[in-house]
Parts: structure tokens; C-alpha cells; sequence
């Protein structure tokens, strides 16, 4: 069972004047318990307001908006990792993220050691992470690499490695955030199959890119964000606002 429901969401944000005296002080004069009050010093950031769907099993989700829309405020809210200033997330199964690579990643750690640092911050056991090293490794094509530091890495082979580890996940909710172009052009290919791979086992799918052609093949819904508000479109409307962009 998948579900991921917004009811009436809003996220803010504070964004601390450099010009504060500190930190500390600016963080007294801020209310907790869900609503943040304006105090010297401080602007507040809506970066999403009222925004209300329903993902259930089957959706595979586009989420369109131009920069700074809020598509990964929204995803991240999805994920747990924001928590509404109003409004409630209702979300159940297992979700996972493919966001910024290599998050959690230690360069002066060998390969096979961030596997294991990277798999416990995606949530997986450490039996899992066994039981997957050996087809993590197998697609990164890193050998006897994964030995040395990550910091001796070229970018493309950190790209590999994190790749690997970030989709190595069986969850009920995937959750992506543009990360398909990255690395050259034998790995984008060999990534765009691992993806469709892992979209083919989850339940609920939702995706945040300006690649329109990558939309309509890994998508069937469209969400679009403007201005922190969301509202569902369809395809016509999509080609639409690939077109506006070439």
C-alpha cells in the first residue's frame, strides 16, 4: 500500500539578515509550534502555499516550474525532510530520494566505505547494503578504485559511484529531483536504464525536471508549481512549455 496526500500544505522558511547581530539572538524572537512570525532581521520565505493532491499506487508524477518554483521544497516535503509551517502530509510505504548526489558522502573514505556511509543515510540495513555491494559495484565499473579514497576520484567516477548507491533502494515511493543528465553519454544511457528499472518496481513516482521528453516518457500525471501554488495539467499544456523554452 502507497499513498502521499497534501491537505492545505504551506511551507515558509526564515532568511537571516547577515546584518543581525547573531544567529542566536534572531532565533529567541522566533516562534515554534508551526508558524513562523516576522521579527527584525528576519524575512520569511513562503515557498509553498495551500497546496493540496493525492498520489495513490500507479502514479508516476512530472513536476514542472521554473526556477525557484518550489519543486524541491515540495519534493523534500514529500520526503519528511521540510515539515509544513500549516497543513498536513499524510504519506504511507517505504519512500526514498535520488536528489543531490552524494549527499552523506566522505571523500577521504574509500568507495566501499561510502557505500555503506551513503546506504545507511538512505535508510537501507546494513544486511541490505551487503546484499546489493556486489551489484553496486558492478555498475559503477570502479574495481579495484572503491579501495582508494574519493577524494582520488575523477568527477565522473564519483558521479558513477554515487548514482549507483542513490538507486540501489527498493521503496514504495521514489522520489527524483533532475539528476538524469548527469555524466557523459554511455552513462547517461546506462542510468536511464537502471532508472526505468527502479521506476518499473515502486509504487508511487514522482519526478522534478525541465527535460520535457524525459517527463512524457517516465510521467502519465503533471503537477506544475508557480509561485509556491500548484495546480495538475495535461500533456497539451506540458508541450506547451517545452515549446516556450527552446
Amino acid at each position: 500500500m502507497a499513498r502521499l496526500e497534501f491537505r492545505k500544505v504551506t511551507v515558509q522558511y526564515p532568511v537571516y539578515d547577515v546584518r543581525a547581530k547573531s544567529l542566536r539572538s534572531q532565533l529567541a524572537r522566533i516562534s515554534t509550534g508551526g508558524r513562523i512570525e516576522r521579527a527584525a532581521g528576519v524575512q520569511i520565505v513562503t515557498a509553498l502555499h495551500d497546496v493540496s493532491f493525492r498520489l495513490q499506487e500507479g502514479d508516476a508524477v512530472g513536476l514542472v516550474g521554473h526556477n525557484g518554483a518550489g519543486k524541491s521544497t515540495l519534493l523534500r516535503t514529500m520526503a519528511g525532510v521540510y515539515q509544513p509551517a500549516a497543513g498536513r502530509v499524510l504519506r504511507e510505504g517505504r519512500v526514498a530520494t535520488v536528489f543531490e548526489l552524494g549527499a552523506g558522502m566522505d571523500n577521504e573514505l574509500s568507495g566501499h566505505e561510502n557505500i555503506q556511509r551513503m546506504g545507511l543515510l538512505l535508510g537501507l540495513r546494513q544486511d541490505e547494503i551487503r546484499a546489493r555491494m556486489a551489484e553496486i559495484e558492478a555498475f559503477t565499473q570502479l574495481g579495484p578504485f572503491l579501495r582508494l579514497p574519493v577524494r582520488t576520484y575523477s568527477s565522473g567516477m564519483a558521479t558513477r559511484l554515487m548514482f549507483a548507491v542513490a538507486t540501489s533502494t527498493r521503496p514504495d515511493i521514489l522520489l527524483v529531483d533532475e539528476i538524469l543528465g548527469a555524466g557523459d553519454a554511455e552513462f547517461q544511457a546506462r542510468a536511464a536504464q537502471r532508472m526505468e528499472a527502479l521506476i518499473a518496481t515502486v509504487r508511487i513516482f514522482v519526478f522534478a525536471s525541465h527535460d520535457m521528453d524525459a517527463l512524457k516518457r517516465y510521467c502519465r500525471r503533471f503537477l506544475r508549481l508557480e509561485h509556491g501554488q500548484l495546480r495538475e495539467i495535461d500533456v497539451s499544456e506540458l508541450e506547451d512549455l517545452g515549446s516556450s523554452t527552446r
